[in-house]
């Protein structure tokens, strides 16, 4: 029997290599190796780094929504700036729009003595009749005509995308999708929301448009980056005739998200860090009179202090970015609908009692 063979000193650090290559792919992971001598391979999860260096108030992230332009039907809603049918310029061929919660004849999310409401999603607690009328005056608000053809699809907090056609306005229950595109002129595109991020993009050249609904699912499933890639198969779009308009959604001020969103991202986007923020509560009462929120647990276990928050409309900008749009091509409208539940629907404000906004798009007959 041959004696055991010494490793030699460059068997010892070939193995040295190996361990910190290894220890950097799992440090990548989000994992580190297990020091303390327990079985080989397990690992467990470190816990993520806090991503902003600088921690901020909810009213330096806090971007207030235009005033809505009000039509005679009395809907309340928000063209984009540069964009509207009715203007002379590159984009006046565009019907385009993002709803509030103004106008419209829904009664199911206001009070007793309010006025109808402009809920555009069939909700359970909703009359249907009221919102298909409130479809119609949303319809009629952006492009003159109530009886304009709207396209919606059913949201899945995905990456699935589908082209529309005429065929898809008879259809009885639309498809399942989170974001739907057209070269076909007189169709109204409509992705909803209530906190979620509504993203528009119409290719000035070959007249197509695309409408995209990103939650924070979707973001990280690429929805918006990957739809800009199908425009450019379905329709020969290039990226620098694009222009995009990202809608209201929950801003960075309220988006507050457990670690496990920062890790979901992290693993996904290099530019992760840019988009999560320390955010401390700047509530006037705890302003005010900080003693009665002292507690006597040690720092670091109180669940009072800054929170962690994510900058959905930053993270569908760079997604924009990153299919080769151009910086001046891309605007985002402000409006946070959580801080704004005056003007805007949001779920998680209201608990889950809400309704839905429409953003739509399309393109104007000649």
């Amino acid at each position: 029997m041959q004696p055991p063979t010494t490793p030699g000193p460059h068997f010892a650090s070939d193995v040295d290599h190996d361990v910190r290559t290894t220890d950097a792919l799992l440090q990548h992971a989000g994992l580190v190796r297990n020091l303390r001598g327990s079985a080989a391979g397990v690992t467990r999860r470190v816990r993520p780094e806090r991503a902003a260096q600088k921690m901020l108030s909810k009213a330096e992230l806090y971007e207030p929504a235009p005033a809505p332009i009000v039509v005679p039907n009395g809907v309340h809603w928000i063209p984009v700036p540069g964009w509207h049918p009715s203007g002379r310029g590159r984009s006046s061929w565009l019907w385009n729009g993002f709803s509030t919660r103004k106008g419209g004849v829904s009664r199911a999310y206001c009070a007793d003595d309010a006025q109808g409401e402009l809920n555009l999603g069939f909700t359970a607690a909703d009359d249907r009749e009221a919102v298909s009328k409130n479809r119609r005056l949303m319809a009629e608000a952006v492009t003159g005509h109530a009886g304009t053809p709207l396209i919606t699809i059913r949201q899945i907090h995905s990456n699935v995308l589908v082209r529309a056609t005429a065929g898809d306005a008879g259809r009885e229950r639309p498809r399942k999708a989170d974001g739907i595109m057209t070269d076909e002129p007189g169709l109204l595109l409509a992705v909803q929301t209530a906190d979620c991020i509504p993203v528009l993009v119409a290719d000035r050249k070959r007249r197509a448009v695309a409408a995209f609904h990103a939650g924070w699912r979707g973001t990280v499933k690429r929805i918006v980056e990957i739809g800009i890639g199908r425009m450019r198969l379905e329709f020969g779009s290039k990226p620098e005739d694009l222009i995009a308009a990202i809608g209201p959604g929950i801003g960075a001020c309220c988006y507050a998200v457990g670690e496990e969103l920062l890790s979901s991202f992290q693993s996904q986007f290099d530019y992760a860090a840019d988009l999560f923020h320390e955010v401390y509560d700047s509530d006037p009462i705890r302003t005010k009179y900080p003693m009665l929120f002292l507690t006597q647990r040690a720092p670091g276990h109180s669940p009072i202090g800054p929170s962690l928050h994510l900058d959905l409309v930053e993270a569908n900008r760079r997604q924009l970015l990153a299919a080769g749009l151009k910086p001046n091509a891309i605007q985002s409208i402000g409006g946070c609908t959580s801080c704004q539940s005056d003007l805007f629907f949001s779920h998680r404000t209201s608990h889950g009692h809400a309704g839905r906004m429409m953003s739509v798009i399309g393109i104007k007959p000649r």
